[in-house]
């Protein structure tokens, strides 16, 4: 592949399944996070989040009480599941949807990070503002080590977080 005038490699143009992958990641409000308890068995529950708009970090805003806070402390290398709405496709074993391969990261409360991952929750929940107003609530980033897509029968792929973070930023520049 040849470099552009500027000595950068040009961007890859996005496939079917790179559109796929995006509009995945931008529609869906909640995951399914899979962490580790105290005893290394695996523990699953649910999570509104919000998309860094640097990308590819999942914002979540989560209490000290949940046992998935005290679980990402403890293992921060945790698995999140988006996927498509039930209602989206005529069978459920083509259902659409990506497992990301994270690792949790605690911002400092008050810093710039925590106040930037906060608002950027906010953005897409509203409803967080008065959960984050509560001491026990804290922003944490799930910094995408790692993808795997499912797009359907025979449509599987794994995408690398650098790859990830190309796609969500040239879909920001296509839709300005």
């Amino acid at each position: 592949m040849n470099n552009t005038p500027d000595g950068m490699k040009p961007a890859l143009t996005p496939s079917r399944m790179d559109r796929r992958l995006v509009e995945l990641l931008r529609a869906r409000r909640t995951l399914a996070l899979g962490t580790l308890d105290e005893t290394g068995a695996p523990a699953v529950s649910m999570a509104p989040w919000a998309l860094d708009p640097a990308g590819p970090d999942l914002i979540v805003l989560i209490s000290a009480l949940a046992a998935h806070t005290r679980q990402l402390m403890t293992h921060p290398r945790a698995s999140a599941l988006i996927c498509a709405d039930e209602e989206a496709t005529d069978s459920v074993h083509a259902l659409a949807r990506a497992t990301l391969q994270v690792e949790a990261l605690h911002p400092e409360p008050g810093s710039d990070d925590a106040r930037a991952a906060l608002a950027t929750y906010i953005a897409r929940h509203p409803a967080g503002e008065m959960l984050a107003s509560l001491p026990d609530f804290r922003v944490v980033r799930l910094r995408v080590q790692a993808a795997r897509q499912i797009a359907g029968f025979g449509a599987a792929r794994d995408v690398s977080a650098a790859r990830l973070r190309e796609l969500l930023r040239e879909s920001d520049n296509s839709a300005t």
